[in-house]
């Protein structure tokens, strides 16, 4: 009996050690993306606590960039939380997913690893053959979380350490870096262009009525830019088949 416990517990700590190793090239990759978050966030007057704590909370790239433009212009706690939202609902899918490839265990555990899914953490163990242990995948997602959380609060110690006027130019950065993220992705898909245009027209017009505010508008023409564009390209392509 003690030697299946032994063989069992040696078997965790192994799939525990397979994770962290498949999390190396995920931790790597996130340094520069944490570093800079923490550098805008020291930018745009958050404390090194209060970036620490956004990372060990939200733990999510695009949101937490999202959440600094919008922190930017004074928009309201519910609606940064109402757009985190729009942003990461892609992680019901990526979830649903993944649940068939993960072993069956205590819904608790579940619960904590969840937390983690990223879309880097998502494609490693979506690739990984056979089932996927509760073991790899807390492997997997503490050193991806580690990496995120402690460059985030690096970085808001570098920004604190450069000149002011470094500092305050660092704000450009956040649209910049929007912007570099953007442009690949509109080379590869003309849906993406006509998405972002679309939701940049709505988003003007909001703010030029001056009915809603910043972050509604935002949520706003988001939704109705991808439901207009998924309505006219589904519309398309049900009259290419007939």
């Amino acid at each position: 009996m003690a030697s299946v416990t032994s063989a069992s517990l040696e078997k965790k700590q192994s799939n525990f050690v397979q994770g962290l190793q498949a999390g190396i090239s995920i931790a790597i990759g996130y340094m520069p993306a944490a570093l800079t978050f923490g550098l805008l966030a020291k930018s745009t007057g958050l404390t090194l606590y209060e970036t620490v704590l956004t990372s060990l909370i939200v733990f999510a790239g695009a949101a937490q960039y999202i959440f600094l433009s919008l922190l930017a212009v004074g928009t309201g706690a519910i609606e940064i939380i109402f757009t985190t939202f729009i942003v990461n609902i892609r992680h019901f899918l990526m979830s649903a997913s993944l649940s068939e490839k993960i072993e069956n265990d205590h819904l608790w555990k579940k619960a904590l690893y969840s937390f983690g899914l990223t879309d880097e953490t998502f494609s490693v163990a979506s690739l990984k053959s056979g089932k996927v242990t509760t073991g790899y995948m807390f492997g997997l997602i503490l050193i991806s979380y580690s990496s995120w959380v402690i460059n985030s609060g690096l970085g808001h110690v570098i920004g604190a350490s450069l000149p002011k006027i470094i500092q305050e130019s660092m704000s450009v950065a956040l649209y910049a870096m929007f912007i570099g993220l953007l442009i690949p992705t509109l080379k590869k898909q003309r849906k993406v262009l006509f998405l972002a245009v679309t939701a940049a027209v709505f988003n003007s017009i909001c703010v030029a009525t001056g009915y809603v505010s910043t972050g509604w508008g935002i949520v706003i023409s988001t939704i109705a830019a991808a439901t207009l564009i998924e309505f006219i390209y589904s519309k398309g392509a049900r009259n290419h088949v007939e």
